[in-house]
């Protein structure tokens, strides 16, 4: 059985979800620049600002269903189901796993645009709105490409996956600034960086090459945002309240590790999820690739004194605690993003 692309008009057909939200609103009236390092960021986000329009090679042909990933980490390798497909039907799945992908790229881009407005109104400092303004933009960018990249050259757009959406809503709805930070600049946009390099490095069609490197030059500030507007926030803080953002990052981050367990590709496919999922658990090539993603978040958290001790034992169930000395500069340094 291969896996059939869902139909595009229900998808534009779905009615628009609303989210109820409520958090302050912030005036600033002080208006000169304060924070040095936020300002700094908001000039370099003026200097970068591109046009996906003009700036992207939209008539590069794309051929969904090969030369877009490598096949030898296809983490269904081995799994007697898919060993058992057509080369033409293993072709049509990995379309379909790249849409997936890109599908939630695209997904979290509409959340982080979203996040990226509250804080305009939420954040408490000038400069903090400054840069959440430009942000706001970047985000507008960014899900016009993908979205574009999705329906132009894959023809296909999956679904929002229920961890992603769930963490998303949970980041929209919070009332406190702080965890709207936490949530998508140090972990979201943290997890997206990770996956963004590895995409880069493995693709081989140039398009996608490029609209993700633009991409990520856009979100290595914004992962910087975070980390500098929430420099010693939490240092003073009382016990309880620090427990709230512990157990919220211990929340996002266990969530965001277990989501990438094939549930999506074995419903399509009419395979056994659970079969599936201990195929893809198991596989070296997803066990790498859950744990590369966090490369980012740890460190940061580190950074923001987050690390504790709960979530510090969190992350070592989670095998990713051996990324708090990683350094996030280095590297987007070796991207070419600094």
């Amino acid at each position: 059985m291969a896996v059939s692309a869902p139909n595009q008009l229900e998808v534009l057909d779905t009615p628009v979800e609303t989210v109820r939200v409520s958090f302050d609103t912030a005036y600033t009236w002080r208006y000169a620049g304060e924070q040095a390092a936020l300002h700094d960021l908001y000039e370099k986000a003026k200097r970068d600002q591109w046009n996906g329009s003009t700036q992207l090679a939209w008539d590069t042909p794309v051929d969904p269903e090969q030369g877009i990933l490598p096949d030898d980490i296809n983490p269904l390798a081995g799994f007697a189901p898919y060993e058992r497909l057509t080369s033409r039907e293993r072709a049509r799945l990995r379309h379909a796993q790249v849409a997936l992908q890109l599908s939630q790229f695209l997904h979290g881009e509409q959340g982080a645009l979203i996040v990226a407005s509250q804080l305009v109104g939420a954040v408490p400092w000038m400069d903090a709105k400054y840069y959440a303004g430009t942000q706001t933009m970047d985000e507008a960018r960014h899900v016009e490409v993908f979205s574009r990249y999705l329906r132009d050259k894959l023809e296909w757009q999956w679904p929002v996956n229920p961890q992603l959406k769930l963490l998303l809503d949970t980041t929209i709805g919070d009332a406190r600034w702080d965890f709207k930070y936490l949530g998508m600049q140090i972990i979201i946009e943290g997890l997206a960086m990770a996956a963004f390099g590895n995409l880069y490095h493995i693709t081989r069609e140039p398009l996608l090459k490029s609209l993700v490197h633009y991409v990520m030059r856009d979100e290595s500030r914004h992962v910087a945002f975070g980390v500098v507007s929430l420099a010693g926030y939490y240092r003073e803080m009382p016990a309880a309240e620090l427990r709230d953002r512990e157990d919220f990052v211990i929340f996002a981050c266990e969530l965001m590790r277990n989501r990438l367990i094939g549930d999506q590709i074995a419903q399509a496919m009419g395979w056994d999820a659970a079969a599936v999922r201990a195929h893809v658990l198991a596989s070296p090539a997803a066990q790498a690739f859950r744990s590369m993603l966090f490369a980012r978040v740890v460190p940061n958290l580190k950074r923001l004194g987050l690390l504790t001790p709960r979530v510090r034992e969190a992350f070592q169930r989670l095998a990713i605690l051996h990324f708090e000395d990683a350094d996030p500069e280095a590297q987007d340094r070796a991207l070419g993003l600094v």
